[in-house]
């Protein structure tokens, strides 16, 4: 029967919740990893029998493999979300996977450029080129809107509400949400349709509305942008290693820096949860100490 079970898990991460094809290979690898260790280990457990000990000693049998932290965390999440599915198809009365503990995460910071350094990278950009120009209306709308890399790619010419000042993002499981966009990316995003992207005459079928194009006419790859940003990192002498997301780690915490509202930042960033946003309140110490002198009656 595992094969009906994953088969009907399948169709629920695609249908009832939305998720983009690569979480739902993730999930069911993970399901996968469970079906095969208990084959091997415990033939006579079924998926309705199996118990709190025989997921116990999955986690033990993947540590062995010395999988990441992270890794072993996703599988778990994997796992309970096909007993959560289980529960709701009323297949299992409860759910074994309820006691089971995640490993202990150490969630790391971002790293994140200063204002100083943001300048640099732009101003590194060759502007004399048809892909300069491109780039800089990149980068400028990766800070100004704190997209993942995903987003940016995805972004479309129908929605850019640039008279208005927002875009239109297509997020993580296919959400939209609308995001307000700065004067700069504007400005560069003009100067890239107008004077570049209007002129190129070899734009695939299916990228016509896709923004950003490469020299081929197709929508650029997740890994171009990252050669992009790692090419302007050295040429403006960043040493940090950086990516695409650097520029949203940086969108996020130079606005909770500035004193933004957290949910105002989750709701741009398109976080599902508040507590993913409140990685970015990581701010040094000396910035609080001064906030609390500032604001506080009674610091002294």
């Amino acid at each position: 029967m595992w094969e009906a079970y994953i088969k009907g898990f399948k169709a629920y991460l695609q249908l009832e919740r939305s998720m983009s094809d690569n979480t739902v290979d993730a999930y069911l690898h993970d399901v996968a990893m469970l079906h095969g260790h208990v084959q091997n280990s415990y033939p006579g457990v079924s998926v309705e029998t199996i118990q709190l000990e025989h997921l116990q000693s999955l986690l033990m049998s993947i540590n062995e493999l010395e999988l990441s932290i992270a890794t072993q965390a996703r599988i778990l999440s994997g796992v309970k979300s096909f007993y959560r599915y289980l529960l709701l198809e009323e297949v299992v009365k409860t759910d074994p996977t309820q006691l089971l503990e995640a490993p202990k995460m150490k969630r790391a910071l971002p790293h994140v450029l200063s204002l100083a350094e943001i300048d640099k990278l732009f101003a590194a950009i060759d502007h004399s080129t048809p892909e300069g120009t491109r780039n800089h209306a990149m980068l400028e709308t990766m800070y100004s809107c704190g997209l993942r890399v995903s987003e940016l790619i995805g972004l479309r010419l129908t929605n850019l509400y640039l008279d208005v000042g927002f875009v239109k993002v297509l997020g993580k499981g296919n959400k939209e949400r609308l995001v307000p966009i700065g004067d700069a990316a504007i400005k560069y995003i003009k100067l890239y349709k107008d004077h570049v992207r209007s002129q190129l005459s070899n734009i695939k079928k299916g990228s016509e509305d896709i923004l950003f194009i490469n020299r081929l006419g197709g929508a650029l790859s997740r890994v171009m942008v990252f050669m992009i940003m790692k090419d302007l990192a050295q040429k403006s002498g960043i040493s940090q290693s950086i990516h695409p997301h650097t520029l949203r780690h940086s969108f996020a915490t130079h606005l909770v820096e500035g004193g933004a509202d957290l949910r105002a930042v989750q709701e741009m960033m398109g976080h599902k949860s508040i507590t993913t946003t409140e990685i970015y309140t990581h701010l040094d110490r000396g910035y609080l100490r001064q906030t609390l002198e500032k604001y506080h009656p009674r610091f002294q």
